[in-house]
């Protein structure tokens, strides 16, 4: 092709035919052939020249006995506008063949202009076709055009996420509004296809999107933990398209462009006040999309995914799949770990003390995990600063505690004073477990060797009159030597001091 266009840019140029067939290394019948499939073409040297390698062997390749028409160059120079228009919303090839159509009225009908378009888009194009097997594969994608509900209080637009899934042997379509792309709604809305087909199938190919690939690479992609979990959970693969080919996907994105003619356009002039209410409006536009006949077939998506596909799909799990979130926190030093979201304290084994653990929770349940072994689950409990305690937990392995007790604390403090004692029953009823307290008790008895029996006596009887039972309280009465003020200084029986500005009893008489 590249020989054609030197000799016509010659011919362009005023050369001679014996020049040009010098120039080119090509005889001058060669040349005199090209030059008159030029002329009979009708059209200028800037036309043909815009022509790409393929369109320029329909006009002057060996194969063609006869030059390719004027009409048909007018629809070949339309193809690429015709590609790149198709990409957009709501496009499709009828209309665009009507535009063909209207600026050029003895052009070619429409099923000769699709047909001559294939054949062109297979050319500049190629691409394989690809035989879906039954229960194979299911594709996911969000749609890249919005719905909205409408607020009933405030009147505000609120736009939507729209969720697309289908299978790839019998083309059987789910579709859901969610509220983001999050992996929260990502992950609701796939678990809602599932039932919705009513079986898991062999894989699941979603895009490159956050909620289901951490990090995209087109050899070993980084799943999204959440969303692996979720695989995990219903025994399926996942399958990440790769990324920037959307041909990986192309069964959904068909998908979704069907989706703009079948639920868009038919809900286009209604308004929801709520998620519910427009995604029971999809589902009826979903059904009618599923049992309507596919084009020149005498069946539905509905009948063939009974007949063909249904059956081959795995069953679900009993259980639904539960959402969980993850938290990393270090174990403190009371065998506990604070759930940040909830600020509970959950126990964990004593040999996990200072070490930095993973905490998987879901709305029901906290599970805490250290090198990938779960080493404690418990109940989830929302109340904040309280204590969720197993007993096997707070069973430390540690020689020095493994002693303790209440009665051993409370005799100790009895051996020291009735208040001493008192105040150290009073730590353990404001803790839900005894082991909590050990280490306070433990510190306040521990004063009686650093300060003597007397002040730590004096110290404790300040602290109940305070009413605050804690180590805290204790150390801060024993440093500011509070413990040495008289009781009737304590009880609020202040001197009077002497000073001139002080006008005393009599000035108000």
């Amino acid at each position: 092709m590249s020989k054609i266009r030197k000799i016509l840019r010659m011919y362009h140029h005023g050369r001679s035919i014996m020049s040009i067939a010098a120039q080119t290394d090509a005889s001058r019948n060669t040349v005199k052939k090209y030059l008159t499939a030029f002329k009979d073409s009708g059209f200028a040297f800037d036309e043909v020249n815009a022509l790409n390698d393929k369109e320029l062997e329909d006009l002057f390749g060996k194969s063609k006995e006869k030059a390719p028409s004027g009409m048909m160059l007018s629809m070949l120079r339309c193809f690429p506008h015709v590609d790149k228009e198709l990409k957009r919303v709501g496009v499709n090839r009828q209309i665009l063949w009507k535009e063909y159509y209207k600026e050029f009225p003895d052009g070619y009908k429409y099923s000769q202009f699709c047909f001559y378009f294939n054949q062109w888009k297979a050319r500049v194009n190629p691409v394989m076709h690809i035989d879906h097997k039954a229960g194979d594969k299911l594709y996911v994608d969000f749609a890249g055009q919005k719905m909205s509900i409408t607020d009933k209080e405030t009147g505000e637009i609120i736009e939507v996420e729209i969720f697309v899934a289908i299978l790839g042997a019998s083309q059987l379509t789910y579709v859901e509004a969610v509220m983001s792309q999050q992996k929260e709604d990502f992950v609701t809305a796939c678990e809602h296809t599932l039932q919705y087909i009513g079986g898991v199938p062999d894989a699941i190919v979603p895009d490159n999107l956050k909620a289901a690939v951490t990090k995209s690479s087109r050899f070993e992609p980084t799943l999204n933990e959440t969303f692996e979990d979720f695989a995990d959970h219903y025994g399926t693969t996942i399958l990440p398209a790769r990324a920037y080919r959307p041909r990986d996907k192309a069964l959904v994105e068909g998908a979704v462009r069907i989706m703009y003619t079948r639920i868009y356009a038919p809900l286009r002039k209604a308004i929801f006040h709520s998620l519910k209410e427009l995604n029971e409006a999809i589902r009826v536009e979903l059904e009618l999309h599923n049992n309507l006949l596919l084009q020149g077939r005498n069946y539905s998506r509905r009948q063939q995914f009974e007949e063909i596909e249904r059956h081959v799909l795995a069953p679900l799990p009993v259980l639904s799949y539960e959402l969980k979130k993850q938290f990393h926190a270090t174990v403190m030093k009371n065998g506990h770990v604070c759930l940040g979201p909830d600020k509970h304290y959950y126990s964990v084994p004593y040999r996990f003390i200072g070490k930095k653990i993973k905490l998987l929770y879901s709305s029901a349940s906290v599970e805490a995990f250290y090198h990938y072994e779960r080493i404690a689950m418990h109940k989830r409990t929302r109340g904040a600063h309280l204590y969720t305690t197993e007993d096997d937990h707070m069973a430390s392995a540690h020689q020095f505690v493994t002693d303790w007790s209440k009665d051993k604390f409370l005799g100790w403090a009895a051996s020291i004073h009735e208040d001493v004692r008192l105040y150290i029953h009073n730590i353990f009823d404001r803790k839900r477990h005894a082991e909590q307290a050990y280490k306070s008790c433990l510190g306040i008895l521990g004063f009686s060797r650093k300060v003597g029996n007397e002040r730590l006596i004096l110290a404790c009887r300040r602290g109940l009159s305070y009413g605050i039972y804690n180590y805290n309280t204790i150390n801060m009465i024993l440093e500011k030597n509070m413990d040495q003020y008289e009781d009737s200084l304590f009880a609020g029986e202040l001197p009077m001091p002497d000073h001139d500005n002080i006008r005393g009893e009599d000035y108000y008489k």
